[in-house]
């Protein structure tokens, strides 16, 4: 690493023994002579996440009451984001009419695509591009990835899946093509070990668990000649956010010591460093994820919190023992109903705690939060009848594109899901006439309150 005096490069890594790391926005990469003014309006990066929901929800126990367009009492299922309520808007009446006839495949595959998925058991699938890679083809351009591709399933399914789909539709959120879906990754190893590390094969991933060596023991001496060079706030920063890195490691680490002490049969094949809690995996990939966005490995990220028909138990984590899926279709059980409006407030909590986190981590003027739009939602409404109307919809964050926060976004009639895509697309960057069946771009997301 080479240290001038004019200022760090935005794109500055250390390096030893075959690792890299990304650093976090320094004042330090801030030229000499920009002013105060300059440092706070063109510095920061515009960053856009997804995080999906599988299988829609309860939406009486989603929507937020009132008409007015402030986003005032939280519903239910939305209580545990009040300390964030200020940068979220929650969205009532946007749909996916590509995703009819409705399916759970179609609800995954539209979610991002808005398109209509080719229907098709074989291999001769067709979607589109989605959104998240028309991001990635224009400001992925700049970053070590384009996009990183997270889920929590850590097995693909094969053949038909679901009314004589592919379950290619159900196993890929992001497309980069219409014939190119892009796999997503459930291990925490090997996500960190992407945005950290060579990776390479699966022996020489394995060897280098073996040693169980840290990414940051390989950097120490890049490090020290790092901070001296830098003011009293960089070296906090960079002390805080090598702090994470090591926090991540740890838990990776202990979740493969975990692993190795169970009694499980020894030719078993069983995933390495993937914690055994659903709860504990989760967290470990947002905060994977919030390293990535703070070293600015990447500016785009989807992440899958279960695939559609997942029949995964929540008993732990909300007190639920149904599977999923099989409870989705509750029949109007108000008993089931219920048990189903558990789940969906579990899963809106762990992204209270993504936001919590992108919150607490300083980029620039403000926070990666607020330099950050976020995505969070379903591609079904009401699960039992496979209904893409009136989805269960969320933006987060801010400054990134002077959101306004705080407010709720009612449409008397269906509004396409495709509007809100192209316009986040335009708020990062990615200028486009139209997007799969959009009508327009949603202008009171950016603007004063008028709905």
């Amino acid at each position: 690493m080479i240290i001038t005096k004019k200022s760090l490069s935005r794109r500055t890594f250390l390096r030893g023994m075959g690792a890299t790391l990304a650093l976090p926005l320094l004042d330090a990469m801030i030229p000499a002579a920009a002013s105060t003014t300059t440092k706070a309006v063109a510095l920061p990066v515009r960053r856009l996440g997804y995080v999906f929901m599988p299988m829609g929800c309860d939406l009486p126990r989603w929507t937020p009451p009132g008409t007015d367009g402030k986003l005032g009492e939280l519903s239910p299922i939305l209580s545990s984001l009040a300390p964030h309520k200020e940068q979220i808007v929650a969205f009532t009446n946007l749909e996916l009419r590509n995703a009819y006839p409705g399916s759970h495949a179609t609800s995954n595959s539209a979610f991002l695509s808005a398109a209509k998925a080719k229907h098709t058991e074989s291999s001769d699938y067709y979607l589109g591009t989605t959104a998240d890679q028309l991001a990635a083809q224009q400001i992925g351009r700049e970053t070590q990835l384009p996009s990183l591709e997270l889920s929590m399933d850590m097995l693909q399914t094969t053949g038909q899946c679901d009314n004589g789909y592919a379950c290619v539709y159900q196993n890929n959120l992001s497309w980069s093509s219409p014939t190119t879906p892009l796999p997503s990754e459930a291990h925490p190893r090997i996500v960190f070990e992407r945005l950290f590390g060579d990776g390479g094969s699966l022996a020489e991933r394995q060897a280098a668990l073996r040693k169980r060596a840290s990414l940051l023991d390989f950097v120490t001496e890049d490090i020290a000649s790092l901070k001296r060079n830098l003011g009293p706030a960089d070296r906090d920063r960079v002390d805080g956010y090598l702090d994470s890195v090591r926090e991540v490691e740890r838990r990776i680490q202990k979740a493969e010591a975990d692993v190795a002490k169970n009694n499980l049969p020894a030719d078993l094949d069983r995933p390495l460093g993937v914690p055994a809690a659903y709860t504990d995996h989760a967290k470990l990939m947002l905060d994977l994820q919030v390293l990535a966005f703070q070293g600015d490995i990447t500016r785009v990220i989807t992440y899958q919190l279960a695939r559609e028909t997942s029949n995964r138990t929540y008993l732990a984590e909300a007190g639920v023992a149904d599977p999923h899926h099989p409870l989705s279709h509750h029949g109007n059980d108000p008993a089931k109903i219920a048990r189903m409006a558990k789940i969906n407030a579990f899963h809106v909590s762990l992204f209270a705690y993504y936001l919590d986190r992108l919150k607490n981590t300083p980029d620039g003027d403000g926070s990666l939060l607020d330099h950050s739009l976020i995505l969070y939602g379903s591609g079904i409404g009401n699960p039992n009848v496979h209904d893409h109307t009136n989805l269960p919809i969320l933006v987060a964050g801010g400054a990134a594109g002077g959101m306004k926060g705080g407010r709720h976004i009612r449409y008397k009639e269906p509004v396409p899901l495709a509007n809100l895509h192209l316009t986040l697309l335009e708020k990062v960057g990615v200028n486009i006439d139209s997007f799969a069946d959009s009508t327009g771009k949603i202008t009171q997301l950016f603007n004063p309150l008028s709905v």
